[in-house]
């Protein structure tokens, strides 16, 4: 398991990969706080 996350991590295209992941769990940790934010203030026009 090691060996496929070392290959993983030095091939080109395995970097990639984890850039894109790392990408979505920012934009994904970003839409989840813009949702809260939003019901917040909804909540309290309401």
């Amino acid at each position: 398991m090691s060996k496929f996350l070392q290959t993983l991590w030095s091939n080109q295209q395995g970097q990639d990969i984890a850039e894109y992941a790392v990408m979505l769990a920012v934009i994904l940790v970003l839409v989840v706080n813009a949702n809260n934010v939003f019901s917040l203030v909804a909540s309290s026009v309401h």
